[in-house]
């Protein structure tokens, strides 16, 4: 494999199809999701391309000679980004995958209930939350990129331009029982927030 160092740049439109093959292949707590999904698009469509879309300033990939391998998208407003998720995402998005009936959920994996709950009944930004961490991101890097920096460098990256947009926190939700993760976001400088029903790690950017 060639060892060459990652390249940290912006989203452009043609990086669309590998969000969303990074994000179907990292899609069971970080492991490979391809067969946990009948339709490859759904995790892309609910964890990573309305970012990249809506708010493409804040989208960065992590590319090496193999190609498209990582990303991080964001977003500045979480509350203000909630709403236009219901206005200009969902909407389609429910026509597209239609809420599952009683008979059916037993039929589906638990990432595709996940994913298809997230579209028919949003997780809607906590007010106190936002208060102190209005910004949110989500990050994914195939095997091949991670334990080399890659996910540091996003994280810096992205850090820096929500400072620079004059954001004063960065929020984001992991799993229960991704302890990778988890260790990732403490290395990172994010610290578990006590007291929440959501496993949720936070960073204050104020100066």
């Amino acid at each position: 494999m060639d060892i060459e160092s990652p390249r940290i740049r912006q989203f452009v439109p043609g990086d669309l199809d590998d969000l969303y093959r990074i994000c179907l292949q990292t899609a069971n707590n970080g492991q490979d999701g391809t067969a946990a999904f009948r339709d490859p698009r759904l995790p892309g469509d609910v964890y990573a391309a309305p970012y990249a879309l809506l708010e493409p300033s804040l989208a960065l990939v992590a590319e090496d000679p193999v190609g498209v391998g990582g990303y991080v998208v964001a977003a500045l407003d979480s509350q203000d980004f909630d709403r236009r998720l219901e206005r200009d995402w969902w909407p389609a998005l429910r026509v597209r995958y239609p809420e599952p009936t009683p008979q059916a959920v037993p039929e589906l994996s638990v990432q595709e209930r996940f994913a298809l709950h997230a579209i028919h009944d949003p997780w809607i930004t906590d007010p106190a939350l936002a208060r102190r961490y209005p910004s949110h991101l989500h990050i994914n890097l195939l095997p091949r990129l991670q334990g080399r920096g890659c996910g540091r460098q996003l994280i810096a990256a992205l850090i820096a331009t929500l400072r620079s947009k004059g954001s004063t926190g960065v929020h984001l939700h992991v799993r229960r029982g991704n302890q990778r993760a988890a260790g990732f976001y403490r290395h990172t400088g994010f610290a578990e927030l006590p007291g929440t029903t959501a496993r949720i790690f936070a960073m204050t950017l104020r100066p």
